[in-house]
C-alpha cells in the first residue's frame, strides 16, 4: 500500500513537470531576461515567501551569491526571510503582513527585481511586498500555483507571472524548485555565455 502511494507521488510529480514545462517555458524565459537586465545594470534581486517558499528564496539566493553549476563572481541576490532579528522586530512592531514590505522599502531600488513566491498566490505579506516593490518602480517575478490567487491581479504588464497549473501545495513547491534552478541556469548563461562546465 505505502509503496503504491510513493510511486503515485513520483508519477504525479513527473507528469506535472512535463505538462508545466510546455506551459511555463515562455514566462520562465521572460523572468530570466528581466533578472539578467537588472543584474547587468548593477541592480539586485530580492526574494521572499513563507514556509517552504521562504526556504526556496534562501536556496535561490545561495545559488546566485555562491555558485549554481559554474564558478563565477557572486551576484547580488538577497532572501528577505533570512534575518530572524529583522523578521521578529518587524512582525512584533508592525504585524506579520509587513515583514517583507518594510524590507523592500529599506533595500529595494528602482530597477531591482522582487522574486515573490506564494504557493496559493494569496500570502498577504508577499502581496504587500509586491505593492511596495511596484511603488519603488521595481519589477516583479511571481511564482504561484492554484490559479495565481490575489497576487495574479496585482501584477503589471511589465512583471512576469509563473503559475504552476496545479492545486496541490506539494506538487506546486516541487515545480517551484525546478523553476528556481531554471532561473539560476538561465541567468548564468545570459551573463556569462555557453554551457556550465
Amino acid at each position: 500500500m505505502i509503496k503504491q502511494r510513493i510511486l503515485g507521488q513520483f508519477n504525479e510529480s513527473a507528469e506535472l513537470k512535463m505538462q508545466a514545462g510546455a506551459q511555463l517555458a515562455q514566462p520562465i524565459s521572460q523572468a530570466v531576461a528581466l533578472m539578467f537586465t537588472a543584474l547587468s545594470n548593477g541592480s539586485r534581486i530580492l526574494a521572499c515567501g513563507n514556509g517552504g517558499s521562504a526556504a526556496l528564496s534562501q536556496h535561490f539566493a545561495s545559488e546566485l551569491v555562491g555558485r549554481f553549476e559554474r564558478e563565477r563572481l557572486p551576484l547580488p541576490v538577497m532572501a528577505l526571510g533570512a534575518d530572524s532579528a529583522i523578521l521578529t522586530t518587524l512582525g512584533n512592531d508592525y504585524g506579520f503582513k509587513e515583514i517583507y514590505a518594510k524590507q523592500v522599502q529599506a533595500f529595494g531600488q528602482a530597477g531591482d527585481v522582487l522574486l515573490a513566491i506564494s504557493t496559493s498566490g494569496n500570502a498577504e505579506n508577499v502581496a504587500a511586498a509586491i505593492d511596495a516593490a511596484l511603488e519603488r518602480d521595481m519589477r516583479v517575478v511571481a511564482l504561484t500555483g492554484n490559479g495565481g490567487g490575489a497576487i495574479a491581479r496585482q501584477l503589471t504588464d511589465a512583471d512576469v507571472h509563473i503559475c504552476v497549473p496545479h492545486d496541490r501545495s506539494a506538487r506546486i513547491q516541487e515545480v517551484h524548485l525546478l523553476i528556481a534552478h531554471c532561473l539560476c541556469d538561465g541567468i548564468d548563461v545570459a551573463l556569462f555565455g555557453g554551457d556550465a562546465e
